[in-house]
């Protein structure tokens, strides 16, 4: 699996990173897990254009500016991933939360699109 891609904007070519994610769904949405290691809170970026749900983070290693890398295998410092969201899910009810490295994030569905019991009635 390739875990890099080159994003085109306007005339430049920028290489990322394509973060590993999981993704869950249930009867009321859909849960998001995205590996960032290394990205700090203020570094993410979550934004949902359209039906497009955007994940963007620049990793900032906490280093000595001493330090000097003799190895490193990480040779690119941002993250990103798109995914295209069904209209059953609610984009104005995404709940996101960064800990330890690990994006939670939360995409509720509809309340029209949720299954309901109904109560049937006897005479």
């Amino acid at each position: 699996m390739n875990d890099k891609q080159t994003v085109v904007r306007g005339e430049t070519e920028t290489q990322t990173l394509l973060p590993r994610v999981d993704v869950f769904e249930d009867d009321n949405g859909i849960q998001l897990f995205a590996d960032l290691p290394g990205v700090p809170r203020e570094r993410l970026v979550v934004n949902v254009e359209g039906d497009t749900l955007l994940l963007e983070g620049e990793i900032m290693p906490e280093m000595s500016e001493q330090l000097e890398a003799v190895y490193a295998e990480v040779q690119l410092s941002r993250f990103r991933r798109a995914f295209t969201l069904s209209s059953e899910l609610d984009t104005t009810q995404i709940d996101a939360e960064l800990r330890d490295g690990v994006l939670n994030l939360r995409v509720p569905k509809h309340a029209h699109a949720q299954p309901r019991k109904i109560v049937v009635k006897s005479e």
